[in-house]
């Protein structure tokens, strides 16, 4: 692929990364609840999701899917809806994502968090619409495509994985002030509330 046509997609896709959405805020309220080290298992799941996203809708499919909605209505909500059941999970103290009350603790597991960064990653029509227009003009059709996707979708993964890292260790800041009340109970209700929102945001944002 061109640097020049790098040097203006990395920038692009940067700041778009950074911009608040889904994945950054429970990337947010991840680091806040279970710290950064646990929260990259999310991270890898939102990853995967990211990278599957992206190369479908490179490869057109993603546009066949927007054209029918029922299909992402569904997931849409099975996935808010799963999202939003921890969120209120973790404001009540209980569940595997709240900071736990007493000194018994059960943890959420690697599969469990990474399956909640792929499916916030994959059931968010925005991000397929997103990269069905964003793709399409740094593909030449001149080159070979593989070896372009790889490329591209190498640099949206490592500036995906820089922005949630962002955002998850302003949690654990976000974290470390709130605790200084030692009041656990208002931390969880705050982060089950964030958690909330996404759940709400994924199942019934446009």
């Amino acid at each position: 692929m061109e640097f020049a046509l790098l040097s203006v997609f990395i920038p692009t896709f940067f700041f778009v990364s950074l911009t608040p959405g889904m994945c950054m805020t429970l990337a947010m309220t991840m680091g806040m609840t279970i710290g950064v080290k646990r929260a990259l298992w999310m991270m890898l799941g939102e990853l995967i999701g990211v990278g599957l996203v992206a190369a479908l809708a490179a490869a057109g499919v993603a546009a066949l899917l927007l054209n029918y909605p029922n299909f992402f209505l569904a997931f849409k909500l099975l996935g808010g809806a799963y999202l939003a059941y921890i969120g209120v999970q973790m404001w009540r103290s209980k569940g595997k994502m709240a900071i736990q009350l007493d000194q018994e603790k059960t943890e959420a597991s690697r599969r469990e968090l990474a399956l909640q960064g792929f499916v916030t990653a994959i059931a968010n029509p925005k991000g397929w619409a997103f990269f069905v227009a964003l793709l399409p003009p740094f593909l030449n059709p001149e080159q070979a495509l593989a070896s372009q996707l790889v490329t591209l979708i190498s640099v949206i993964l490592t500036l995906e994985f820089m922005c949630l890292l962002i955002y998850a260790s302003g949690g654990r800041t976000l974290r470390t002030l709130l605790m200084q009340s030692s009041n656990v109970r208002a931390m969880n209700r705050f982060s089950g509330s964030l958690m909330v929102g996404v759940g709400a945001w994924l199942g019934f944002g446009s």
